[in-house]
């Protein structure tokens, strides 16, 4: 699922992940950035709260905002500014920082389904629905 969705990631997108914990938000963002031939490590940003991978196209930031206590750390921590149009930004935990995240514009909801999972695609906005619109004619 993470490579059919690197197919059709462009620079400016938010895209929040949505599943209990071991759900697989992580691997599905390792498939991703392994399909946008990224070769490094790519570990969970639990501990660092975001890593930044430098691709080709744009930068993608990989948030992971577990830790967050409060919806206000999100300000505090200075996050805003990597949400921009040379930019894609991966969200797992969005609603630890529930009004102050900027809104997605794709939600990919992960939950278990026995030994596998289920993944559900919502695309809030309308460069969502183009995303998902190209993934649906890529098939």
């Amino acid at each position: 699922m993470g490579a059919r969705l690197a197919a059709i990631l462009v620079p400016g997108l938010t895209v929040w992940l949505v599943g209990d914990l071991g759900a697989g938000k992580t691997t599905l963002a390792r498939g991703l950035l392994r399909a946008l031939n990224y070769t490094g490590r790519v570990k969970s940003p639990t501990f660092t709260l975001v890593e930044l991978y430098a691709l080709s196209s744009f930068n993608l930031y990989h948030f992971d905002l577990y830790r967050f206590a409060d919806p206000a750390e999100w300000e505090d921590a200075g996050f805003r500014d990597y949400f921009n149009p040379q930019s894609v930004c991966l969200v797992e935990w969005p609603e630890k920082a529930a009004g102050w995240l900027p809104e997605p514009d794709l939600i990919v909801r992960l939950e278990f389904a026995g030994e596998g999972r289920t993944v559900r695609l919502e695309a809030p906005t309308e460069v969502g629905r183009r995303c998902i619109g190209n993934l649906e004619t890529s098939v």
